[in-house]
């Protein structure tokens, strides 16, 4: 069996280039490995450094993904319209 299954999920791929979901999957596997222990010191930190960016860059995706949503405003007639949104002048629509 070769490493080409992780590298295909974004393992080795710059974190700036991971889609969510390879983000996603790459954190959850830097999580397990950290849980399961057993690593020196230094593995750890690098670890614990690629958890943190990892999640940086779920959570970046995440808040570009809702303004996008947010942006989508249902019109009188049930169409669509676009409308920009800012994280600053975003509104509740609770």
């Amino acid at each position: 069996m070769t490493d080409q299954p992780d590298r295909a999920n974004g393992a080795d791929a710059p974190i700036d280039s991971l889609s969510f979901d390879d983000a996603l999957a790459a954190l959850q596997k830097t999580v397990a490995e950290l849980e399961a222990g057993g690593q020196p010191l230094e593995r750890s930190i690098a670890l614990y450094e690629r958890g943190v960016a990892l999640h940086e860059r779920c959570a970046k995706l995440l808040a570009e993904a809702e303004l996008k949503v947010q942006q989508l405003v249902t019109r009188a007639g049930g169409a669509l319209e676009a409308i920009d949104v800012s994280p600053d002048t975003a509104r509740d629509t609770d």
